[in-house]
C-alpha cells in the first residue's frame, strides 16, 4: 500500500457527496472539506447545508465555506491545511491560479464527460442531446482553462437508447469514486502519465434553460425524443395544447409524416405528432397541475386536446 495522500475536498451536491464518501472509506486521509455557503430553502427559506457538507460533518472533519478563493487569505487557509492534493467534484466555486498551486500535487477535478468532449456545464445531459453512444468520466488536473487540464484516468459507460439525463448521472455517481480512488493510488506510486487534451476535438457543453426545453416541432423527431431524455429531470420538455403547458416525459420516434406540430393519431397506445422529419409517439405526459400519465389516462380526460388534425405548440 502506497503511503495515503493527505487530501482536502471541495463539491456541493449529492454527486459530490458520493466521492468524498469513497474517500473517507479509502486509506487516504481526507483533512479538510470545502463546500459553498449553506442557501435558502423550502417555504420557511431556512439555511440548508450542502450534501458534501452533511456528510463532512457527520465524519467530524472540519468544513470550510468561503463566498470566494480569491483572496490572499483564502490561499493562506488552503496552504495552512498542508494537503498533498485537493480533489474539486462539482463545487460551484472558480478556483485562481493561486489556489490550483497550493497543494503539493496541485488540484485535481472529476469532470462527467470523456474529455475533450463536452468542456463545460452540462456534459452529462449534452451526451444524450447530440446522441453520443458512450461517456464517461475524466480525472484531470485542473489548470486556468475551462476543463482544459491535462487528463490522469478516464472511466467509461455506454449510453443506452432509453437513457436519460437521472439515470446517466446516476451510472456516472457510481463509477467516478472508484476512478477517483484509482487515480489518487497511483498518484500516490507516481505511476500516471499525465495526457495533454486535444483542443482540435473539444466542444462545449453549454448550460441548458428553460427556453430551451420548449419542443420546436420542426425539429426532427430523432432529435426531439433526444431532448425529452436529455432534459429530464431539468428542465423538462414542454409544449402546448389547448394554451396549457404539458410536460412531455417518454415518447418514441415513429415513421408517420405530417405538418409539424399536427397530431395525427391519438389512442392508448400514443400521441402521435408530426416532427420536421418523421413523427413522435407521445407515451408519458403531465398537463399542469397534475401527476405525469399514461397517453391513455391523459385521453380519458382530455381527448378534445389531441384530436387528429390538432396542431400542438406555440
Amino acid at each position: 500500500m502506497n503511503n495515503p495522500l493527505r487530501i482536502v475536498f471541495a463539491g456541493t451536491p449529492d454527486f459530490a457527496a458520493r466521492h468524498l464518501q469513497a474517500l473517507i472509506d479509502s486509506h487516504h486521509e481526507v483533512i479538510a472539506v470545502y463546500s459553498t455557503p449553506d442557501k435558502p430553502a423550502g417555504r420557511g427559506k431556512k439555511l440548508k447545508a450542502s450534501e458534501v457538507k452533511t456528510l463532512a460533518l457527520a465524519h467530524d472533519l472540519p468544513v470550510v465555506q468561503p463566498a470566494s478563493l480569491k483572496s490572499d487569505e483564502a490561499t493562506e487557509q488552503l496552504a495552512a491545511f498542508n494537503a498533498d492534493v485537493m480533489v474539486v467534484v462539482a463545487y460551484g466555486l472558480l478556483l485562481p491560479k493561486a489556489i490550483l498551486d497550493t497543494p503539493k500535487l496541485g488540484c485535481l477535478n472529476v469532470h462527467g464527460s470523456i474529455l475533450p468532449r463536452w468542456r463545460g456545464a452540462a456534459p452529462i445531459q449534452r451526451s444524450i442531446w447530440a446522441g453520443d453512444n458512450e461517456t464517461g468520466v475524466t480525472i484531470m488536473q485542473m489548470d486556468e482553462g475551462l476543463d482544459t487540464g491535462d487528463m490522469l484516468h478516464i472511466a467509461t459507460c455506454p449510453i443506452d437508447s432509453k437513457e436519460t439525463s437521472a439515470s446517466l448521472y446516476a451510472k456516472l455517481a457510481d463509477l467516478g469514486p472508484s476512478a477517483l480512488v484509482e487515480t489518487l493510488d497511483k498518484l500516490a506510486a507516481d505511476e500516471i502519465t499525465p495526457q495533454k487534451q486535444d483542443d482540435a476535438l473539444s466542444n462545449y457543453a453549454k448550460k441548458l434553460s428553460k427556453q430551451e426545453a420548449e419542443i420546436d416541432w420542426q425539429m426532427s423527431a430523432e432529435q426531439i425524443e433526444r431532448n425529452i431524455r436529455a432534459f429530464n429531470p431539468w428542465p423538462m420538455c414542454f409544449t402546448q395544447m389547448q394554451s396549457q403547458t404539458v410536460k412531455v416525459w417518454q415518447a418514441e420516434v415513429v415513421t408517420q409524416t405530417g405538418e409539424p406540430g399536427t397530431v395525427l393519431e391519438a389512442s392508448k397506445h400514443g400521441i402521435i405528432i408530426a416532427c420536421g422529419e418523421g413523427a413522435l409517439q407521445i407515451n408519458e405526459l403531465q398537463p399542469q397541475g397534475k401527476k405525469p400519465m399514461t397517453a391513455q389516462d391523459f385521453l380519458n380526460g382530455r381527448a378534445d386536446w389531441v384530436t387528429p388534425g390538432t396542431k400542438v405548440g406555440a
